[in-house]
């Protein structure tokens, strides 16, 4: 069982010192890049390194994740091996041990149900923002690959190229040629 510290900072300049002040850690892991996203090289050393029994002590929520998607993934993730997450600054705690803190699993789900509608609303303003550039004539979309490109991608692959081989070749993505191509057992049906 060890008590281990997570500590993430958006830019070199800012102190990490202060955001687990007093608190006995065997360990410390220290991000400094931006919460916009889990994509953190100490924070996946902390994924693995835990195991259950462990607790993980983070400063505040915003520190571990900046959007509540993420942050319920990682606490959910932290759960299910058994470790317990503590937030000093919001003085919660998120255990495994779902029955001896219900009031945190019910904050959880809050927490939760706020990440969805947030998600919602964002694709929602997305959505309106796209309409009123397309009424302006701003917003075209994507521009549709080239036919002769799709062509060469079908004579390739027919040869026995793979299909990541001839994305990387012809300068497209692979996810584009394959929204054209669609594979059947005797091969690949082109839509050109």
């Amino acid at each position: 069982m060890a008590n281990l510290g997570y500590i993430r900072v958006s830019s070199v300049d800012q102190n990490t010192a202060r955001q687990l002040d007093g608190i006995a850690l065997d360990q410390t892991f220290i991000d400094k890049a931006s919460g916009k996203n889990t994509d953190r090289p100490q924070l996946h050393c902390l994924l693995e390194k835990v195991s259950a029994g462990d607790v993980v002590y983070v400063h505040s929520m915003d520190r571990l994740a900046r959007n509540l998607q993420d942050l319920l993934t990682l606490v959910e993730t932290f759960n299910k091996r058994g470790v317990t997450v503590k937030f000093k600054k919001e003085s919660i705690e998120f255990s495994p041990d779902k029955e001896k803190n219900p009031i945190s699993v019910l904050l959880l789900h809050l927490l939760g149900a706020v990440a969805q509608f947030e998600r919602s609303l964002i694709l929602e303003r997305q959505k309106e923002g796209i309409a009123k550039a397309k009424e302006r004539g701003a917003f075209k979309g994507r521009k549709p690959i080239d036919s002769e490109i799709l062509k060469s991608a079908k004579v390739l692959v027919e040869n026995g190229l793979p299909m990541g081989k001839v994305a990387k070749q012809l300068g497209v993505a692979q996810s584009t040629l394959y929204k054209y191509a669609k594979k059947k057992p005797s091969g690949y049906e082109w839509k050109i």
